[in-house]
């Protein structure tokens, strides 16, 4: 985008003179970000996403406590924040399969997850540490293998003998979002 067009109209970031120095500042209306803070292109922005319980508590080891997070997550996808390909709650930390809309940053979609649950849990103790794990998905290959690996969770950790008998995952959830095009691309080409 030109640096007239996005320094130009309601809401743009416009640079203001102050003595020999360039600050910006922000003019109601729609956000439009500056040059140097560009969302990636949709075809790189499918994620394996883990965010972990401050202290590593086992928050969702508690029914209602798991179908809080279980909400929110299938609430913000209905929402269109993000695609939601797979995802599993264990004790302890969530895993999920991601593509952010095209106007949500991925830092934005976690934030909508973890600060919507921290929010209607109204707990006075941290819910989730600070931080979150991502690994960008770029592959037919390796979505299907993070979908497995993301559904096979509570198996391994022998919460439940099959993925499909765990409440809180996508492989009893029955079908999410599927698989971006751009991954199938992907494969043809490689």
């Amino acid at each position: 985008m030109p640096w007239s067009q996005i320094t130009e109209g309601a809401g743009a970031f416009r640079p203001l003179k102050q003595r020999a120095s360039v600050s910006w500042a922000f003019r109601p209306g729609p956000f439009v970000y500056p040059p140097h803070m560009r969302i990636a292109p949709q075809e790189t922005r499918t994620y394996f996403v883990t965010a972990v319980t401050a202290r590593r508590r086992s928050l969702f080891q508690v029914t209602a406590t798991a179908e809080l997070l279980h909400h929110i997550i299938l609430d913000y996808r209905s929402q269109r924040k993000f695609l939601l390909h797979a995802f599993v709650i264990m004790p302890d930390h969530f895993h999920a399969l991601i593509t952010p809309a095209p106007d949500v940053s991925l830092e934005k979609a976690m934030q909508f997850i973890k600060g919507g649950f921290s929010f209607r849990l109204k707990s006075k103790l941290d819910a989730w540490e600070r931080s979150f794990n991502e690994s960008q998905i770029s592959t037919e290959e390796k979505f299907i293998s993070c979908v497995r690996y993301i559904e096979q969770n509570p198996v391994r950790r022998g919460l439940v003998s099959t993925s499909q008998a765990h409440p809180f995952s996508s492989a009893s959830h029955g079908p999410l979002d599927p698989m971006p095009s751009h991954l199938r691309r992907q494969k043809a080409q490689a």
